[in-house]
């Protein structure tokens, strides 16, 4: 998401840079750069004005044209304006009404609400420890129902019992009543969407909105559909009085522009977005966050987090104790590789790192991605247990075996064992350097020669 605006600006920003103090003329140069970046990437008409209004105003100040830094000033002038645009800061989920809360989740067909509506129970049953019980009114497309069933068992959370023959707003009535009597915490409505607005589908969704008076109605948009998804938002809004919007498929947007569109033009906040079909890819929505990953400075914060989040704390004890041992052997290089995966894969950390866009074009060039760890993983594992556990006796005739069995080139194995005894180095170096060491010298204790 926001690969081509994250990019564009980089080129602008990189040229500034390059120059001493700015001009009034330089300003509105960039200025126009930036204006023709934010349409690229499908920024609507209105928001792309007021962005660059703003940003003359308050670039032209003296305190930019003498600053000793006027391309460090500018960027800061960008970023604090993308955060104003995205929402000063992240909006939370209203869940503290009576129980049970009710959460109505509405947009048009196809983009993605069913999916959604098992994300957030995942993510409100494992973030915030509640009870979570799903309903599907959408008695129009086949199988809708079914599908919540079916993300129902692979979650672990409840769905209503499905009646045939029964309408909507009984449905969800019925939910409601399930919810209160069995003692829910939160009942999420994933309701009925059409392939464009039409009255009949606002109509019903009103009816279910004052039978059960939700505290949340969230609109799930598809991030694909650019523009055509801030005008979907609006007209939800006006009908329903949407209190946020969840961005779905983030992940194969480049280009970003619906997400800084619908803020501005609906006066809803995005409160999640949607990263894939797992279940687990899906995240609150961060305005600083994004804006600085726009400006390719990185989001080291989502980085921490999800390492906090997925990194067991006991496999990590027992990796820390083999590590002081030096019996640290090719099953422990995997499950590192392993935990990699679950952080989101390579593209997910690099994409977290700051001035990472720029070297993008370089890693894909050097065959750095998410398929790296799958043939990774496959090598090791076409290894024999003692193999794993005695690297040095991998002799030629092993490792051609070993390329066979996996799939790979006996390249790709050398590649690998590679890294794995600098990894063993550094390891090494850790020990005999020990902590006290490690927090005087550094990495260049680490990585300098012995």
């Amino acid at each position: 998401m926001f690969e081509s605006l994250s990019k564009r600006l980089g080129d602008i920003f990189d040229r500034l840079k390059r120059r001493g103090a700015l001009s009034e003329d330089d300003v509105a140069a960039v200025a126009r750069e930036i204006r023709i970046a934010l349409l690229e990437a499908d920024v609507a008409l209105p928001v792309v004005k007021e962005f660059i209004e703003s940003i003359k105003q308050r670039a032209v100040g003296q305190e930019v044209i003498k600053s000793v830094t006027p391309a460090q000033m500018v960027v800061k002038i960008v970023h604090d304006h993308l955060i104003e645009i995205l929402g000063s800061q992240e909006s939370n989920l209203n869940l503290n009404s009576t129980p049970p809360v009710v959460i109505m989740m509405a947009g048009l067909q196809g983009s993605g609400k069913t999916t959604t509506t098992g994300k957030l129970a995942h993510f409100l049953t494992n973030k915030y420890r509640k009870k979570v019980l799903m309903a599907s009114t959408d008695i129009y497309r086949p199988a809708a129902r079914e599908q919540l069933e079916v993300l129902g068992q692979q979650t672990k959370i409840t769905t209503l019992p499905i009646k045939e023959k029964e309408k909507p707003l009984a449905i969800a009535k019925r939910a409601h009543e399930m919810a209160r009597l069995e003692g829910y915490d939160v009942l999420l409505l994933d309701t009925a969407g059409r392939l464009h607005i039409d009255e009949e589908l606002m109509d019903e969704l009103a009816d279910i909105k004052k039978a059960l008076k939700p505290t949340e109605i969230l609109l799930v948009a598809d991030a694909m559909t650019g523009q055509d998804a801030v005008n979907i938002a609006k007209s939800f809004h006006e009908k329903l009085d949407l209190t946020g919007i969840i961005l779905t498929r983030v992940d194969g947007d480049a280009r970003g522009g619906a997400a800084l569109s619908m803020r501005q033009v609906t006066g809803c906040p995005i409160k999640f977005v949607g990263l894939g079909e797992r279940v687990e890819q899906f995240d609150i929505f961060y305005p600083d966050r994004i804006a600085s990953r726009i400006l390719d400075m990185g989001d080291v914060v989502t980085l921490v987090e999800k390492a906090a989040e997925t990194i067991d704390r006991e496999e990590a004890e027992k990796l820390a104790k083999k590590v002081e041992k030096g019996s640290f052997d090719l099953d422990d290089f995997a499950s590192q590789i392993k935990q990699i995966s679950k952080m989101g894969g390579m593209s997910g950390i690099m994409n977290l790192l700051p001035g990472m866009g720029k070297f993008k074009d370089k890693i894909e060039e050097a065959g750095i991605d998410d398929n790296l760890i799958k043939r990774q993983l496959a090598i090791i594992h076409s290894m024999t247990l003692k193999e794993r556990k005695f690297y040095k006796i991998l002799n030629a005739s092993r490792r051609k075996r070993i390329a066979q069995g996996s799939g790979t080139t006996v390249q790709d194995v050398n590649r690998l064992l590679k890294q794995y005894q600098d990894m063993l180095n550094v390891m090494k170096r850790f020990k005999k350097i020990g902590k006290k060491g490690f927090l005087r010298q550094g990495l260049k204790g680490l990585f300098s020669p012995k």
